[in-house]
Parts: structure tokens; sequence; C-alpha cells
């Protein structure tokens, strides 16, 4: 066995490595193309760049006729070679020109399609945008010399439907890719999961990354739409999400950081729960769990009952709005007096902000509403009636501050430090407003300030016990955020002099490690006059070195890497509703998935790579 290795190591020494000579050139109409010896002549090529196999085939192959007509060392040898060379260069340009015009038609046929998914559109709609680009470029480029070559470009886009169909798999692909690229480079990440039901009954739970990086960067994109084909319970979920983040190997046990949920019991039931299975899982680590703050915000709002109001609103309301000859004559007569605005809003109880609109329109109205009802000869004895006319002013002037701030909590990117700081302020502003009822300041609320001016003899104040449930109800709840509340006010202000024994005890908890190691980094911190200089600028933890400050910093990675709504979940139910509607009712799960990741994702395809793996072909 000795022996045949040592062999192998001889014959390993004794292996060269040739190189191609440009004298070749002239001397045996040789060239050296893609690393091969390619013979000008007929085209041949040898792989070994020896000189002895190129003059064995070229002196019998071409040399009786080329050294008569070509003597060496002439002039005519000189231009013969040059000649061919440049032949062969305007046959390789052929090719190049088609490849590349098949290649640029396939990238168009891509971009069109990423278009159509993010608009929502059917996928024979890229059949339209053909016919329409042909319109506009015959109409614009009329006058054009080279307007038959820019149609005949066009002509060769493929937008068939069932190419824009493979186009937004493939996308979908390479995107699904980019983001499985990136969590696995990530420090941590957080999900949010909900779930809602498609128009063919089909339960769907939508889930989201929030991923956070090591320059403290962050990435909110779409995992994936799952389909529940059977029941939803929080086994269901739970098996589900688990067979996903095991197909697309998550790295869940090292970097997941919190999980957010609607309040559904499904999702967070004590024991069968979505998030307690989860908990209960030793694949899973120690976690935090968020019930959506957006939808904690909306039930608070619910705390007061005004049905006496909402009931002959919505009556009024969809007595009007609903029946199609009493809405155009409500039309009619709004636009006869000019009024700011034309018509009523129906009410829909699963829209967030769809009560207060409601209700703001309906005040701003209310006196053309009166006219309109008399016209019909109906009377609602509400209507002039003091007290609730004063209820429904504070109802208005209340749903819409709840709306102000739902609004001010919805939005893509937001981190838990800003959803914390939007529900403090209103906790303060609701203490400031039951301070200003009880002296008869309705400065803040207009509605009922006009009513209080309008009927002095009734009592405003007792609003003031309302705000109080209200803000009752904001102290019972977030319950979840308010644990996480020291630590969010440390990372925003680590040079505010606070306990450090128990900033460090809550951070220890957090991200499970011992709290004498975070005593003294949090000293350290603290003392370091380099970056307490810097402790203002918006990117202050950019420059807190993770080397030395391991344990805060990872607590700064592990907040950032929170979500606190189900906002993005949400969103993309809204995409759903209308990429799967009545018209499209028969769109599978498969492509559903598919055109839902590709009209809310932020990673752009890789288009040349996706053409260049694909055998390019003009549109027939």
């Amino acid at each position: 066995m000795s022996g045949r290795n040592e062999a192998i190591k001889n014959k390993d020494r004794k292996r060269k490595q040739y190189y191609f000579q440009e004298e070749w050139e002239e001397l045996f109409f040789f060239i050296n193309f893609k690393s091969k010896c390619l013979c000008l002549i007929c085209g041949s090529t040898i792989t070994m760049a020896k000189k002895c196999n190129i003059e064995r085939h070229f002196t019998t192959q071409h040399k009786k006729k080329y050294e008569i007509e070509y003597p060496l060392n002439t002039n005519l040898r000189h231009i013969k070679v040059n000649e061919m060379k440049s032949n062969l260069n305007v046959r390789q340009s052929v090719f190049t020109k088609v490849l590349n015009k098949s290649k640029s038609a396939t990238i168009a046929s891509f971009k069109v399609a990423r278009i159509l998914a993010m608009k929502k559109k059917p996928f024979e709609d890229g059949e339209m945008i053909k016919k329409a680009m042909i319109e506009v470029s015959d109409t614009l480029f009329g006058d054009f010399k080279n307007k038959s070559n820019i149609l005949s470009a066009i002509q060769e886009v493929q937008l068939s439907r069932n190419t824009v169909t493979r186009r937004i798999e493939a996308m979908s692909v390479d995107v699904r890719n980019q983001l499985k690229d990136d969590f696995k480079i990530c420090e941590f990440f957080s999900l949010q999961c909900d779930e809602s039901t498609d128009i063919s009954n089909t339960a769907q739970l939508n889930t989201f990354i929030r991923m956070v990086f090591k320059d403290s960067s962050v990435k909110e994109d779409i995992l994936s739409v799952i389909p529940l084909k059977g029941r939803t319970r929080g086994s269901d979920i739970y098996q589900a999400v688990k067979s996903y983040l095991n197909e697309i190997n998550l790295p869940v046990k090292e970097k997941l950081v919190s999980m957010t949920t609607d309040g559904a019991p499904a999702m967070i039931g004590s024991t069968n729960g979505f998030i307690s299975l989860c908990k209960q899982d030793p694949e899973f680590p120690a976690f935090f769990s968020y019930h959506c703050i957006i939808h904690q915000q909306a039930l608070c709002g619910k705390v007061i009952n005004f049905e006496h109001v909402m009931s002959v609103v919505l009556k009024i309301v969809n007595s009007i709005r609903a029946r199609p000859l009493q809405h155009r004559l409500f039309k009619i007569l709004t636009d006869e007096v000019d009024a700011q605005y034309g018509s009523l809003v129906l009410h829909s109880e699963v829209r967030w902000l769809s009560k207060g609109k409601v209700l703001e329109r309906f005040q701003n109205l209310l006196p053309h509403v009166i006219q309109f009802l008399k016209s019909r000869n109906e009377t609602y004895e509400e209507l002039t009636e003091h007290n609730w006319l004063c209820d429904m002013a504070f109802l208005t002037d209340l749903t819409l501050k709840l709306n102000d701030l739902n609004v001010e909590l919805q939005g893509k990117g937001k981190n838990i430090f800003e959803l914390i700081g939007s529900v403090n302020s209103f906790k303060s502003k609701l203490i400031l407003w039951i301070s200003q009822f009880k002296n008869k300041n309705f400065s803040h609320f207009t509605s009922v300030e006009k009513r209080a001016k309008e009927f002095k003899q009734k009592d405003m104040t007792t609003y003031s016990e309302y705000l109080e449930k209200i803000k009752q109800n904001f102290d019972n709840r977030f319950l979840d955020f308010q644990n996480i509340e020291p630590i969010a006010s440390f990372i925003l202000n680590p040079f505010n002099s606070t306990d450090i024994s128990e900033v460090s005890a809550q951070i220890a908890g957090a991200i499970n490690k011992k709290n004498i190691n975070i005593e003294m980094e949090i000293i350290n911190l603290q003392s370091d006059l380099v970056l307490k200089a810097r402790s203002l600028e918006p990117d202050f933890w950019s420059y807190v070195e993770k080397a030395k400050y391991p344990l805060l910093k990872e607590t700064y990675h592990r907040m950032i890497a929170c979500f606190g709504s189900t906002y993005l979940c949400e969103s993309a139910f809204s995409t759903l509703k209308i990429l799967k509607s009545k018209y499209r009712s028969r769109l599978t799960d498969s492509h559903l998935n598919d055109c839902i990741r590709m009209a809310v994702s932020s990673y752009i395809p890789e288009y040349d790579k996706l053409a260049e793996d694909m055998k390019c072909q003009t549109s027939h």
C-alpha cells in the first residue's frame, strides 16, 4: 500500500502546468479561447496546451494548404490570422446578443410579475400589461427609427398567465432563501402570529419575524402563511407552527426572544394555548410572550357601556345608509346645504377605528339628520334630549382620542419602546383629563365643551368617573409590558440614576444570566466618560462595544428584537382578503403564500440569478 502512495506522490511531482504561447497564433493558427486551445481554421479544441499536440493537429490537418497560401513570417499570414480572429468574434457576438436579449426579456417578465403580485392583481393581467405596453410604445415611438426594435423587444417579454405564475413561484422561493440566510446570521429574532379565515373558509395563520443583526439594524418580514385545514385549537396551531419552523431550520432554541399574538383563547390559553404549549416544549427557550398591545388598547375602550347612545346612532345610520333611495335623498340634502361631509358612515365592529368615525360623522351631520328624519315623518326623542346629546358628545370625543392612540400604535418597524411610551403617555393624559373634568375644564373635549355651553344646567363633571374607569382598565392591562418597562427605561437612558441592583436583577431574569456580572457592566458603563458624551445620540448603543459589555449589548439586542403588536399580521390579512376574493376563490394555498410574500416582503428578488438559473426563451 505504501508503494502505491509513493507512486501517486511521484506522479503528482511530475505533473506540469502548460500555458498557451501567443506565438502559436501565427505558427499553428491556434488561439486561447475559454482556457482551451481553439483552431481558427476548423474550430477544433485541444484541452492541454502542449506545443506537440497543437503542432501535430496543424501538420496533419492544415499544413499543406496554409503553408503554401500563407507562408510563415509573411504579412499574408499575419492578416489571415487577424481576419479569422475577427470572424470568430463576430460569430460569438451574434450568439451573445441573442442570449442577452432572451435574458433581458426574462428579467423584464420577472419584474412585471413582481409588480402584479405587489398590486395584488391576477396572474392573467400580465397579458393586459403587455398589450398596453405595445399600444403605448406604438404611439410614443412612432417617429423613432428603432421603433420596430422596441416593439419587437416588448413582444418577446413572456407574460402569459402560466409564465407569471411560475415567475411569482420562483421569486417567492428566492425571497424566502434570502430570509433564511438572514435569520441564520442575525443575533436574535421575535415572532408574531395571528389567525383568520379566508373566503373559502380555510383558516390561515400569518407569521412574521423581526430580526436584529450585529450592527443593531432591524429587519421585519413575513415568515409564512400556514393553512390550518382542520380545527384551530391551540394544539393545532402549535403543531403547524412547529412543523414549519423545523422545515425551514429556524434556530428557535438559540435566538428566539419573544412571541406576540392576539388575545384568542387558542393563542393564550393557560394550559392548551399555543403560547403555553411552546413554553412547555424543551426545544423552545424561555421567551417573552405578549398579548398584542393594539388589541389590548381596543378592549380598554369597550369598558364603558354607552349602548343607549350607540343603539340609536346605528339604527338611524342604517335606516339612511343601508337603503339606496334614502341614501341618495340624504346626499341631495347635504349637497344643498353644502355640508362638510356628504354622507354617513356604516359601522363595522371588526374595524378598530369604525366606531369613532361613525360617531364623528353623525355628530357633525346631526342637524341635517334631524331635518331628513322630519321629512320622513320620523322622530327620535333622544335627538332632542339633553342627557343623551351630552352622552353622545362625550362618547364621540373619547372614542376619537382612543382612535388617535390606536393609529399611533400601528405601523411597520415600531419597536417596543415606542409602544410602551405611547400607552404611558395616554395614561398621563387620562390623569390630566380627570382632573380637568372635575374642575369643569373641557378644553380637550370639544364636543363636550360645546354641549356644556349649550346645556349649562347639565353636570358634566360626572364623566370623570368614566375616565377613571378607563384609566383603571389601562392599569390592569399591559402587565406583560409593565414587567419589562424598567429594562426599557434603562436601555433608553442607561446613565439615569437608578437602583443598579434592581435593574441588574430584572435584566438577569430577562436574559437568564448572572446578576453579579450585569452589575459590574452597568457600573463600568455609567463610569465610561466617552460613552457618556454620546448618551444623547440616537445610535448610542452602536458605540457600545460587545467585547466590553457583552451582557448589556445582548439585552439591547433582545429588546429591539421584540414585537409589541400583531399589526403586520393584521395588515397582511387585508392583503389576503384582496388576493383571495370571491373572484379568485380557487387560488391554492401555495400560490396564496407566494402572492402574499411578494406583496408584503421588503426583499428584492435577485433577477439576474433567477434568469441565469433557467433556460431563457423569448415569448412565442
